[in-house]
C-alpha cells in the first residue's frame, strides 16, 4: 500500500547541522516502521492461492482474511496519535514493532482461518499506527532547513517495503521448487513468506531504543533539558536552544485542536473542501492499486502464469512503483500537483482499459487457463504501466494535497476523516476483488478504468492547486 501523509512545507534555517549523519540515521531508524508499513501490506500477496487451498475456503471468505489488516490500520491510525501524546512517540514505535512481531509469529503459524485473521488484523494496528507516527516523528526531530528531504525517507521505505516483501516471496518460492504450499524446514513456503517479517520487526524495535524522543514530546511532558540535548544533536549546538524551546512552547500552545464539528457545514454536511479531501482519498483506492499489491500473484496465475513467473513480475511491479515513487518526488514541485494527476489519470485510464481488453481473451477454467500471447503481454505491460502512471501521480500527489489544502483551523481533523474514507475504499476494493474476478476479470478491470476517467474531470473541477502558495493562504 502507497498510503502516507506528507508532512507540510516548512520554511527552514539554512544552517547545516553538525551531525546530519546522525539526524539521517534517526530518521532511516523511524523510517522502519514505514518499511513494515509497506511489507506487511504486500507480503500476504504471495500466500493467497496456498491459503485457499490450505483452508479450502471461497473467494468471499479469502477476501475478508486478505482485508482484515485494513480492520486493524483503522484501528491504529485512530489510536496512535492520542498514545504518542500521552506515553511518547518512542514508546510508540515500540508498540508497534511488538505487534509486527507477534503478527508474523501467528501468522505464519494459524490454526484456522479466523486465527490467521486475528493476527492479520493485529498486524494492521501496527500498519495504522506506523503510518502516523513515523511522519509525525521525523517531522518532528528533522531540522527545518532538511525537513522536507528527510520526511520522503517514509514514503520510500513504503515502497521498498512492498518491493522486498515480493522478493522474499519470490526467493522462498524459488527455494520451494516452485510450489506455495511446498515445505521447507518443516513449514509451508507461503508461512515461511508471513514468518519473516519477524526480522525486521525485531530490527524497528531494536533501533527505536538507539533513538532520541521527539523535542516536542519531551517539551510537553516538562522535561525541557532533555529536549534542548535532543535538539543539540540534531539542529547542531549553534542553534539558540533556548529560543528554540520556545518556539516549540508557543507553537504549542497557538494550535487549534480541531474536531469535527470544525468540518460541518455547506451541502451534504461537510465543508466543500472536506467533500473534495474525501473525494481524492477514494479515487485513490478505486482505481484498484491495491489489486496489484494485494492479489497480482493470483492474478498472473488466474490467466495460466506459472506460480514462478507470477512471483517475479509481482517484484518487478514493486520496482517500478518504487521507479515512479521517485519520478513524482522529482516533478511534484515543478510542474504542479493538478497536472502530475491528470497525466497519472489519463495513464491509468489508458493501461486499465488496454488490461481490461487482454483480460477478456481468457479462456478456461481451474487450473486449465490460458491467454493469446499477444493478450497475455498486453495485459504484463498494461499492469506494469498502471502502477508507474499511479506511482508518479496518485500515489505521492493525493498525500501532498491533503497535507496543503485544508484551512489550519481544520487541517488535523480533515485529513482524519479524509484518511478514514482511504482505508474503507481500500477495504471495499480489496474484498471485492477475488469476487468480481471470478465474475468478469475484464469487467473488474472495467470498473476500475470508469474510475480512472472519471477522476480527470474532478481533478479539472474541484481539485484546488496548491504548488506555490503557503499554508496560511488557504481557505
Amino acid at each position: 500500500m502507497t498510503t502516507t501523509a506528507q508532512p507540510p512545507r516548512t520554511e527552514g534555517r539554512k544552517a547545516q547541522p553538525e551531525h546530519l549523519g546522525h539526524v539521517i540515521f534517526i530518521t532511516a531508524a523511524a523510517a522502519m516502521g514505514g518499511f513494515l508499513f509497506g511489507y506487511d501490506s504486500s507480503v500476504i500477496n504471495g500466500a493467497v492461492e496456498a491459503i485457499r487451498g490450505k483452508f479450502g475456503v471461497g473467494s468471499e471468505a479469502l477476501a475478508q482474511v486478505i482485508a482484515a489488516a485494513l480492520i486493524g490500520c483503522a484501528v491504529g491510525a485512530a489510536t496512535a496519535g492520542r498514545m504518542a501524546d500521552r506515553i511518547g512517540r518512542i514508546r510508540v514505535m515500540q508498540i508497534a514493532a511488538v505487534l509486527f512481531t507477534v503478527s508474523a509469529i501467528g501468522s505464519a503459524l494459524p490454526f484456522t482461518l479466523w486465527d490467521l485473521a486475528m493476527w492479520r488484523v493485529l498486524g494492521g494496528v501496527a500498519i495504522g499506527m506506523a503510518s502516523v507516527i513515523g511522519p509525525a516523528y521525523i517531522a518532528e526531530v528533522a531540522p527545518p532547513a532538511y525537513r522536507g528531504r528527510l520526511a520522503s525517507f517514509q514514503q520510500a521505505a513504503i515502497v521498498i517495503g512492498i518491493a522486498v516483501s515480493q522478493l522474499v516471496n519470490w526467493g522462498v518460492l524459488s527455494l520451494a521448487g516452485g510450489e506455495q504450499r511446498g515445505e521447507l524446514a518443516g513449514l509451508e513456503a507461503w508461512q515461511w513468506m508471513l514468518g519473516v517479517m519477524v526480522i525486521p520487526a525485531v530490527l524497528y524495535g531494536l533501533l527505536s531504543f538507539a533513538i532520541p524522543e521527539s523535542p516536542r514530546f519531551l517539551i510537553s511532558a516538562g522535561r525541557a533539558a532533555q529536549a534542548k540535548q535532543v535538539l543539540a544533536e540534531v539542529e547542531g549546538k549553534g542553534v539558540d536552544l533556548d529560543t528554540r524551546v520556545a518556539e516549540i512552547e508557543t507553537a504549542m500552545r497557538s494550535e487549534h485542536k480541531s474536531t469535527f464539528r470544525d468540518l460541518l457545514g455547506g451541502r451534504g454536511g461537510l465543508l466543500p473542501i472536506v467533500w473534495i479531501g474525501i473525494g481524492l482519498s477514494v479515487f485513490q483506492q478505486l482505481v484498484g492499486i491495491n489489486v496489484i499489491f494485494y492479489y497480482s500473484s493470483s492474478l498472473w496465475q488466474s490467466v495460466g502464469i506459472d506460480p514462478s513467473s507470477s512471483f517475479f513480475y509481482s517484484f518487478t511491479t514493486s520496482i517500478i512503483n518504487i521507479a515512479g515513487t521517485v519520478i513524482a518526488m522529482l516533478f511534484v514541485d515543478k510542474i504542479g500537483r493538478k497536472p502530475l494527476a491528470l497525466i497519472g489519470s489519463a495513464g491509468m485510464a489508458l493501461s486499465l482499459g488496454l488490461a481490461a481488453w487482454a483480460f477478456s481473451y481468457k479462456t478456461g477454467s481451474g487450473a486449465d487457463i490460458s491467454m493469446p500471447d499477444l493478450q497475455g503481454t498486453v495485459a504484463l505491460v498494461a499492469a506494469h504501466a498502471f502502477v508507474l502512471f499511479f506511482a508518479l501521480s496518485w500515489g505521492v500527489v493525493v498525500w501532498v494535497l491533503l497535507g496543503e489544502m485544508f484551512p489550519n483551523r481544520i487541517r488535523a481533523a480533515a485529513l482524519g476523516v479524509a484518511a478514514s474514507a482511504q482505508w474503507v475504499a481500500n477495504w471495499l476494493i480489496t474484498v471485492s476483488f477475488p469476487s468480481l474476478s471470478d465474475w468478469n476479470l475484464s469487467g473488474a478491470y472495467v470498473i476500475y478504468t470508469v474510475f480512472a476517467v472519471l477522476s480527470i474531470p474532478f481533478i479539472l473541477k474541484w481539485v484546488p492547486e496548491t504548488k506555490g502558495k503557503a499554508l496560511e493562504e488557504m481557505g
